[in-house]
């Protein structure tokens, strides 16, 4: 008798362990995807600022360049059409992450994110070079004043 409640203690600890190990592997799982889909989120979030802040900057600089401000120089529609693209393309992407992040795999949320960190790795060096020139326009644009000033 002793011998079967040995036995049947070991299957018992044995069964434990294993739907603990089952449970872990879930939980970790689970815990993967909700960081891909937070961080997926966040950098949506953060693509979006990066746009609006180039779209402010080509407007104050284009602002700034153009003899009258109101009307908008060509490059300046042009750029402006291309944070817009930038825009809407987002849009899309947020489209995707509301209606097919729930149902996608580890895989398909993971391509997502590194598509996005892509984009503002693309996009990180713009906005550097933009905002390099709006400090040079900024100096010009004193430099220009202090001599009016002066004169």
């Amino acid at each position: 008798m002793d011998s079967y409640l040995t036995l049947g203690l070991a299957v018992l600890l044995v069964l434990a362990v294993a739907l603990i190990s089952l449970a872990l592997v879930y939980r970790r799982r689970a815990d993967r995807r909700s960081g891909s889909l937070h961080q997926l989120l966040e950098l949506a979030d953060r693509l979006e600022a990066d746009l609006k802040t180039c779209r402010a900057g080509l407007q104050q600089a284009h602002a700034v360049m153009s003899l009258n401000p109101d009307l908008p120089a060509s490059g300046e529609q042009e750029a402006r059409q291309a944070i817009d693209a930038g825009l809407r393309s987002l849009l899309q992407q947020r489209i995707w992450i509301r209606d097919q992040a729930p149902r996608a795999t580890q895989q398909q949320l993971d391509q997502a994110v590194a598509a996005m960190n892509d984009t503002r790795a693309k996009l990180r060096p713009l906005l550097d070079a933009l905002d390099r020139a709006q400090h040079d326009l900024d100096s010009a644009m004193r430099e220009h004043l202090r001599r009016e000033h002066d004169a």
